[in-house]
């Protein structure tokens, strides 16, 4: 059958296109794509091309499908997995396989950079037997599509907690997670996934006593205590706290001070910018753990750490790239539970034929998650302008715009199944 999708062929060469995929074999399973969303890993896949660690063709004459972030419906199971899934099971994917390939080495291939016939990015795809045998296809049971297109980059954010350690005093055992009843800085963190990062914080099993949350834009700072306000931290048993250091001469001393005069156990940072990086160290009190979450672009990306402090304050980095299918498993049971609501994450919404300069151009476009509906043919919207561009009649979509403006401005300005539910009745196809 056919399907479209968008391929990379080089540094940000993008196409979408229609191809033939072959006939599934006993070990596949045939699947139609509903939503995607769109990665600042795949924006560092489009500049990197071919030198993407987790690429495994040369590109230019083995394309692969694009987008890791995907949901969808099970069309076709072949006959080795025909009795642990089913024709028309909801399904998300867990794109960090861990696969051992043929050689028996450890690999970095993904759904989305490595693979030829599967990725979030089209209208049909192919998953391949590892993506089964690591037990990385998700059953997803919620009413809608969007939220599975969430988990992944929730899973990352659960990740990043699991990953967190501290040392018992006189002892070698690392104890995992952050502290619990401890201090959590989070820096440069009211973008979608520091908005994320909060919400886990607030709401997962092991929370901290108080979060200090930092950035240096009032408006999303504000925003984001609208979505994540203090009183439902409160609620749970956390201080929540959001503070905008871009004036202030010492922030290390000012959040030090908001922090009870004491340096913080766990310290998160969404940014990789050096002196956000080098004050995340600054914040960490004895035995700290200190997570570089935002991943660079520079393979020579680097800042100052006091060494000094590890020997004799145990201070310590960690960083993960991606989340393993526990933390998917664990998200898609807690967005289930109605435990994290991840849906403020998206801010444009838009159809398949958006998806190559949205994501070239991604660091370029303000906002958070860009929701794709690959069956759908829409240029890469912001929420925030449904009204508008309804009122302008843009693009001859007016009814459209207007519709979608009206139900999510029912739902605080947010994405959700209604508006899901009209704009895959209603958008016009690719």
């Amino acid at each position: 059958m056919k399907t479209k999708a968008v391929r990379i062929y080089g540094v940000n060469d993008l196409r979408l296109e229609e191809f033939e995929l072959p006939e599934i074999k006993d070990d596949e399973i045939l699947a139609r794509i509903v939503s995607d969303s769109i990665c600042m890993s795949s924006h560092k896949l489009a500049l990197q091309g071919s030198k993407h660690k987790r690429v495994r063709y040369d590109l230019s004459k083995q394309p692969c499908i694009i987008g890791h972030e995907f949901c969808g419906v099970l069309e076709k199971v072949g006959k080795r997995w025909a009795e642990k899934f089913k024709e028309g099971d909801n399904f998300a994917i867990q794109p960090a396989l861990n696969y051992s390939g043929p050689d028996g080495k450890a690999t970095l291939w993904a759904p989305g950079y490595s693979y030829q016939y599967i990725g979030g990015d089209a209208t049909y795809i192919i998953i391949p037997p590892e993506v089964m045998e690591m037990n990385c296809l998700l059953r997803y049971e919620a009413d809608n599509f969007f939220m599975g297109s969430l988990s992944e980059p929730v899973s990352c954010i659960v990740g990043a907690y699991h990953a967190q350690y501290h040392t018992r005093s006189g002892s070698y055992v690392h104890d995992m997670g952050i502290v619990q009843g401890g201090t959590l800085a989070l820096l440069a963190a009211v973008g979608p996934m520091g908005l994320g990062a909060i919400d886990y914080a607030i709401h997962n099993p092991r929370r901290p006593s108080r979060v200090v949350v930092t950035d240096i834009d009032d408006s999303r700072l504000k925003r984001a205590e609208e979505l994540l306000g203090l009183k439902e931290a409160k609620k749970h048993g956390v201080e929540l706290l959001y503070i905008n250091t871009k004036n202030i001469a010492d922030p290390v001393g000012h959040l030090k001070k908001l922090n009870g005069g004491k340096l913080f156990d766990d310290v998160f940072v969404f940014a990789p910018v050096k002196p956000v990086l080098e004050l995340g160290g600054r914040l960490l009190g004895h035995d700290g753990c200190l997570n570089f979450f935002a991943g660079p672009t520079d393979t020579e990306f680097s800042a100052a750490f006091n060494f000094y402090n590890v020997h004799y304050e145990s201070h310590h980095i960690v960083g993960t790239s991606g989340g393993n299918t526990g933390d998917m498993v664990e998200s898609l049971s807690m967005m289930a539970g109605g435990e994290l609501n991840p849906v403020f994450m998206i801010t444009h919404v838009g159809g398949l034929d958006a998806v190559a300069d949205a994501t070239i151009n991604l660091d370029k476009i303000p906002g958070g998650k860009k929701l794709i509906y690959t069956h759908k043919k829409l240029p890469l919207t912001a929420i925030d302008s449904f009204a508008q561009k309804g009122r302008a009649n843009e693009g001859g979509l007016g009814e459209l715009y207007c519709a979608l403006a009206e139900i999510c401005g029912r739902h605080r300005r947010l994405w959700n199944k209604e508006a899901e539910d009209y704009f895959l009745a209603n958008a016009p196809g690719i």
